[in-house]
């Protein structure tokens, strides 16, 4: 898209971390006043930025968000200036479709007061102040044996069993709450969600905690008040439960190579190898059965594809004959979110390590020759010690801390070694003869 045809306001988007709110008014977009964040008139559309700062630049959640009463113009307008900024902004952006009332929750999350909607719009201004009662926090049910799935359910102890794990999104606190009589594996899935939520969705800034049936803290308490007794379980075994999840997911691809769009099913069943997803190609991944849908864009898919990808998901609503109430979510590649994860089998981030092992990347890189590593040689050898740039044996003292907006925020010593791909870090250590300072 030629640089004259973007709006003016993109200049303004995403230049720093933190939110940023625009209304559709008489189809031009107008930024909303920081103290008016959290209000939406139902007759309007808007489009929502949120930024966070990376090591290296930025990345960004992009929302587009339909009051019930708005125009099919509004509606539209919003949809185009959604491609259009996620086109200025690189194709960067994590695209969502927002629906009054059926908000996701990360939506929700940013707005600390809760949502605020307000009758009429541009034309009819202020009228009578409805409330709305959704809350930043949410469940998730961990279900199954060999296909194990996690689905957003209401925070309730309603929506407990002791068969099953469930972890408790609260923001800063992530709980992974088991069940005493949860298999291995839904235990194991369980750590993954959290530990991806804290890390991919929080840049490490939550923290997980493991909590046992019959041990619940007071702050969980708190939130889902006194605890009742729980159901043994879920009507359908953990063996029905995989073949559900089996047959809840679908993945398409999508190809405009004869000139108008078409949509090929890839796979009827998950979970997914993430060999299927190419990067020259787009790709939907079909989870409707919890009112949700994923459109994955391969970073060297065809422009149009690109971004048609809105259009093509509302397309693929009515194909599927879908409630228009679905959730959409437009996903990059290299920037998918822990629940669109969760449906591939062996999925790999490309700065993944297992454990102490090797790092896969992507990119090119030098072939370097490994040789064996023995600290404890270092004070004894002199030579080695100088080769690996070693100044004594590593028994000094260390401390680290994050990088953030405020400042230093120093790292409990019990998360030494842990490093997110988001954040900077100072490391200092402390031997006999002096001090060093790493910065990571």
């Amino acid at each position: 898209m030629a640089q004259e045809l973007y709006h003016k306001e993109f200049a303004r988007a995403g230049k720093k971390a933190g939110l940023q709110v625009w209304r559709i008014e008489n189809l031009e977009l107008v930024p909303v006043p920081q103290s008016a964040y959290g209000d939406f008139y139902v007759g309007d559309a808007y489009l929502v930025l949120h930024t966070s700062k990376a090591c290296r630049g930025f990345t960004y959640r992009l929302h587009f968000w339909l009051g019930k009463e708005c125009s099919q113009d509004e509606s539209t307008a919003a949809a185009i200036f959604t491609v259009q900024m996620d086109d200025y902004l690189g194709g960067k952006p994590v695209q969502s479709r927002e629906l009054q009332g059926y908000e996701s929750t990360d939506f929700v999350r940013y707005f600390k007061g809760g949502l605020k909607y307000k009758a009429g719009g541009v034309a009819s201004g202020l009228n009578h102040v409805l409330t709305n009662d959704l809350t930043a926090r949410r469940l998730l049910h961990v279900k199954g044996r060999r296909v194990v799935r996690a689905t957003e359910v209401p925070l309730s102890w309603d929506s407990f069993n002791m068969g099953d794990c469930f972890i408790i999104d609260l923001g800063t606190e992530i709980y992974q709450w088991c069940g005493s009589s949860c298999n291995k594996y839904e235990r194991l899935k369980a750590s993954q969600v959290a530990n991806g939520i804290r890390d991919n969705e929080r840049n490490g800034r939550s923290h997980v905690i493991v909590v046992e049936e019959g041990n619940e803290p007071p702050e969980l308490i708190k939130v889902l008040g006194k605890k009742p007794e729980l159901r043994d379980g879920d009507d359908d075994d953990d063996t029905i439960a995989d073949i559900t999840n089996r047959k809840m997911a679908k993945l398409y691809m999508v190809s405009d190579a004869s000139g108008s769009m078409k949509v090929t099913l890839v796979a009827k069943e998950n979970p997914f190898s993430m060999a299927m997803l190419l990067s020259e190609e787009c790709f939907i991944l079909d989870h409707g059965a919890a009112k949700q849908i994923f459109v994955w864009k391969g970073k060297n898919a065809n422009p149009q594809e690109r971004k048609a990808a809105m259009k093509t998901a509302e397309q693929f609503l009515d194909q599927m004959n879908y409630s228009t109430k679905t959730q959409i979510q437009v996903l990059p590649e290299g920037g998918e979110t822990p629940i669109f994860k969760q449906f591939f089998k062996d999925w790999r981030d490309k700065d993944q390590s297992d454990g102490l092992g090797r790092v896969y990347v992507t990119e090119k890189v030098a072939q370097v020759k490994q040789i064996p590593f023995d600290a404890s040689k270092l004070h004894i050898s002199p030579q080695m010690a100088a080769q690996h740039n070693m100044v004594d044996d590593g028994s000094g003292q260390m401390q680290i801390w994050r990088v953030e907006d405020s400042g230093r925020v120093e790292i409990n010593q019990s998360s030494y070694g842990e490093f997110f791909g988001g954040d900077c870090y100072i490391i200092l250590y402390t031997y006999p003869r002096g001090q060093i300072i790493y910065t990571w």
